[in-house]
């Protein structure tokens, strides 16, 4: 069944779905039609390499053949691959008229990752009201060659500009501002920008994507994490800013990481496995359910629980073997940072050489008392609605639990 819908969002999808039969060709994820919309009159050299080929198709593929799409889903499919070539092809043509960039210093950023729903969003916008902090905003990471050159009105306009696209969606899935709230002036993700190559993680959150993901399982990042941190080199402004960023799904990908972002403090936080992946099934549903009538919630809570433990335990692998090196990790517990952020907050500080003075710290307090403010409503979730076993998840992640003391509630 899909969700509850306002009669605005009935409007829009009953509208993609009557344009559908006069134009079907709108809503068909064929890969030679969705490169040439791409493309437009350029020749696909303009891409470069063809390492994105292989994740273009089978996003497509996966997209139609998983991805339980209405109408407007299978849009949003098709102009998401359209995006990313176009994304990729603009890069290319930024940094051939600027090669300077790709030898910018960039200095070691603040990585916040985790498993999902263990704070990491709440924690990376807490940081970012440090004025010598700078973590990108949406339009910023969807097209960061636009913003290059901006400054002062002409920036601001830019990112006001992205507005719509926000404001669409939380009229199409108001639930989404609940779950995880979004905004033209909030700061976002890391994947927003990845994937001009097709290796994005982020796309299987929005999307019920089973067979592109088993691929992606086995893909390298290291090209990936590559093109990010040039993406950042063209965003940065060498004034002694350092990018705080943040993903869950770095927390699969810590080689590629760290060999792009040499230096960089990893702040890993946890939480209890059951809430973790329970929350998490949770918000995907949400997700989903923007571009699909038929979620299941089972099928979700499945599908979290194996994309978990793929991610934690490559993130276990990696901090435990010799890769690591001294690699800088600070290990965050939800409890803790829910109990108190500003220590929390010292503790990152610490390990990445920055001093934390009393004007940042009550920019903190602002943050946190405006967060509490402005909740937009309480996430509710259980366990057993997306079919998993408290007991059996336990079990399943119980090295993980041990080595980050999750199982003493006290130090979670």
């Amino acid at each position: 069944m899909p969700p509850a819908r306002s009669a605005e969002a009935r409007a829009l999808y009953a509208a993609a779905e009557a344009d559908r039969d006069p134009h079907p060709e709108r809503y068909r994820l064929d890969p030679d039609a969705l490169l040439a919309r791409a493309l437009g009159n350029d020749d696909v050299k303009v891409l470069g390499d063809d390492d994105w080929r292989a994740g273009f198709e089978g996003y497509l593929a996966s997209a139609a053949a998983d991805g339980r799409l209405n109408a407007l889903g299978t849009r949003m499919a098709g102009d998401t691959a359209v995006g990313r070539l176009r994304a990729r092809r603009a890069m290319a043509r930024h940094l051939d008229s600027h090669p300077e960039v790709l030898s910018r210093p960039l200095l070691a950023p603040i990585v916040i990752t985790g498993g999902w729903r263990t704070g990491t969003t709440f924690l990376f916008r807490m940081l970012a009201t440090d004025p010598r902090l700078r973590a990108p905003l949406p339009a910023e990471l969807s097209a960061p060659w636009r913003f290059a050159a901006l400054e002062g009105d002409a920036r601001e306009a830019a990112i006001d500009a992205a507005a719509g696209a926000h404001a669409l969606l939380h009229r199409l899935n108001p639930e989404l501002a609940v779950v995880h709230d979004s905004g033209a002036r909030m700061p976002e993700e890391c994947v927003l920008a990845m994937g001009t190559d097709f290796r994005n993680w982020g796309f299987t959150s929005t999307t019920r994507l089973d067979a592109y993901a088993a691929w992606l399982a086995g893909e390298s990042f290291a090209g990936a994490y590559g093109r990010y941190r040039a993406m950042l080199q063209t965003l940065d402004r060498g004034d002694g800013r350092r990018f705080v960023l943040k993903a869950p799904a770095h927390c699969a990908e810590l080689p590629s990481l760290l060999d792009a972002f040499p230096g960089a403090c990893v702040v890993h936080l946890h939480r209890d496995i059951v809430e973790t992946i329970a929350s998490g099934a949770s918000l995907f549903a949400v997700f989903r359910s923007t571009y699909s009538d038929a979620v299941d919630p089972h099928d979700v809570g499945r599908f979290q629980a194996e994309q978990t433990a793929l991610w934690l335990d490559r993130a276990l692998a990696f901090r435990e073997g010799d890769a690591a090196g001294d690699a800088r990790f600070v290990d965050v517990g939800y409890r803790a940072l829910v109990a108190d952020p500003i220590g929390t907050a010292r503790r990152i500080y610490a390990a990445a050489g920055i001093d934390l003075p009393p004007d940042v710290v009550a920019g903190f307090e602002r943050h946190r008392a405006d967060d509490r403010q402005h909740g937009r409503g309480r996430h509710r979730y259980d366990a057993a609605q997306f079919g998993l076993d408290a007991g059996a998840l336990r079990e399943r992640f119980a090295r993980y639990e041990q080595r980050f003391g999750l199982r003493d509630r006290s130090r979670a």
